[in-house]
C-alpha cells in the first residue's frame, strides 16, 4: 500500500462557495494531514439549512482549486448537503475517515445552527456515521483572516480523526474575531438559547410591486456561563456537539401524561 493510501480521506465543503477564503484556509490546514479532496457549491449557499435538490438537476465539473496539496476539487450547483452526498455516492465512492465543514464567514453559533449550510454538512455527514464538523469565524468580511484558526482545525480534527465521535454525533466549532494571541483555548459549550427577533424591510420596485429585504435582530436571554454565546464574547473557541436526532427526550413523560 502507498503512502498516499494510507493517508485518511478527507472530504471539506462549505456553504461560502469553492472560491470562499474560508475553505482554501481550511483545506490548508489540513493538506499536510491526508488526502484531501474538495466538493463545494459554485456559489454562496449560506442560510440553506438541510436543503436537498429534489425537484431540480444536480451538475458538477472538476475545477483548479487554490491549494495545489489537495488531491481533487469539486464544484457543484448544488447545496451543501448535496455536496456531501455526491461526494459519498459519486465522486469518493466511498466515506472519508472525515468531513470538515467551513471555514464559514459568519457566526453559527446559537440558533444559527439551524439555518446554517455549514453546519447541515457536518450534520449530513454524522447522519452517514462520518465524524464531522462544522468550523465557522465570527468574521462576515470576504477578505477576512483566518490565520488564527488553522491550529484549532488541525488540533480539533486530528483528535477527531484519532478518536471518531460518538454515533449520531458532529461538532460545531466557532472562533471568535480576534488574534491568535488573544485566543483563550477551547471550551466544550452547550448551545446558547439565542433567536432572532424577525423584521422585513418592506420596499417598492419601479414597477410599483412591493417586495421585502429580510433584517432583524439577535436576542440572547441565556446569561449561561456554559454556552456558545458565553465562550465566543470571552475569547474562546466553542465546541458543542451536535445531533441530529431532534427529539425533545425530555417532554415524552409529558405527553405520555395526556389523554391520548
Amino acid at each position: 500500500m502507498s503512502n498516499a493510501q494510507r493517508k485518511p480521506l478527507i472530504l471539506i465543503t462549505n456553504d461560502d462557495g469553492i472560491q470562499a477564503k474560508g475553505i482554501q484556509a481550511l483545506a490548508r490546514a489540513m493538506a499536510p494531514h491526508g488526502r484531501v479532496v474538495v466538493v463545494a457549491p459554485d456559489r454562496a449557499q449560506s442560510g440553506m439549512g438541510h436543503a436537498v435538490t429534489i425537484n431540480g438537476i444536480l451538475k458538477m465539473e472538476q475545477v483548479t482549486f487554490g491549494v495545489p496539496e489537495v488531491e481533487a476539487a469539486w464544484q457543484t450547483t448544488g447545496t451543501p448537503v448535496d455536496c456531501v452526498k455526491l461526494a459519498i455516492y459519486e465522486i469518493l465512492g466511498q466515506k472519508p475517515d472525515l468531513l470538515l465543514s467551513g471555514i464559514n464567514h459568519g457566526s453559527n453559533a446559537s440558533i444559527n445552527v439551524i439555518y446554517s449550510g455549514t453546519m447541515s454538512a457536518a450534520v449530513e455527514g454524522a447522519v452517514e456515521g462520518i465524524p464531522s464538523i462544522g468550523f465557522s469565524l465570527l468574521n462576515h468580511a470576504p477578505d477576512a483572516d483566518f490565520a488564527a484558526c488553522a491550529s484549532y482545525v488541525e488540533q480539533l480534527s486530528l483528535e477527531v480523526l484519532n478518536r471518531s465521535l460518538p454515533l449520531g454525533t458532529c461538532l460545531n466549532v466557532n472562533f471568535p474575531d480576534l488574534p491568535t494571541e488573544e485566543l483563550k483555548g477551547l471550551k466544550i459549550c452547550r448551545q446558547s438559547a439565542g433567536y432572532w427577533e424577525d423584521a422585513f424591510d418592506k420596499r417598492t420596485s419601479p414597477g410599483g410591486t412591493p417586495y421585502y429585504w429580510m433584517t432583524g435582530k439577535f436576542t440572547n436571554p441565556d446569561q449561561g456561563q456554559d454556552t456558545d454565546e458565553w465562550a465566543l464574547r470571552n475569547g474562546y473557541v466553542s465546541v458543542v456537539p451536535t445531533q441530529f436526532d431532534l427529539t425533545a427526550h425530555h417532554a415524552i413523560s409529558t405527553l405520555n401524561q395526556w389523554n391520548l
